[in-house]
């Protein structure tokens, strides 16, 4: 059973993908799904987005989602087949940009070697 789901998350991320950026290529720009989580029952999925820029980039892309989400779910049923077409729920995340500040920071250490520690 777990094995379709990761297909049907797969399946379901790379439709939407798509969809997003050739229907709403305008609107859609410098957003990225990151990630599907489609219910075993199928009855609703989670989807995961990061946006490239600030919080009212995010926020842009939250009410294009809102704005969108019936269209979305619609133009995906027309392309898979499944039991029942999920309802979508759009989250936004920021899993990257907490990545890229650790990152950040990290470097920001190793900028300073007169913190390294000289222990013998």
């Amino acid at each position: 059973m777990a094995n379709r789901m990761v297909r049907v998350n797969s399946l379901v991320h790379r439709e939407l993908s798509d969809i997003l950026h050739t229907e709403f290529q305008t609107e859609s720009v410098g957003i990225t799904l990151t990630e599907v989580d489609v219910a075993p029952d199928l009855r609703t999925a989670r989807v995961f987005y990061s946006v490239i820029g600030d919080e009212s980039k995010a926020q842009e892309a939250a009410r294009l989602f809102r704005k969108v989400k019936g269209r979305l779910r619609f133009l995906l049923g027309n392309r898979i087949t499944l039991k029942y077409m999920p309802n979508f729920t759009y989250h936004h995340d920021t899993s990257f940009q907490r990545g890229s500040s650790i990152v950040e920071l990290m470097e920001s250490l190793d900028d300073h070697p007169e913190r390294n520690d000289t222990r013998e």
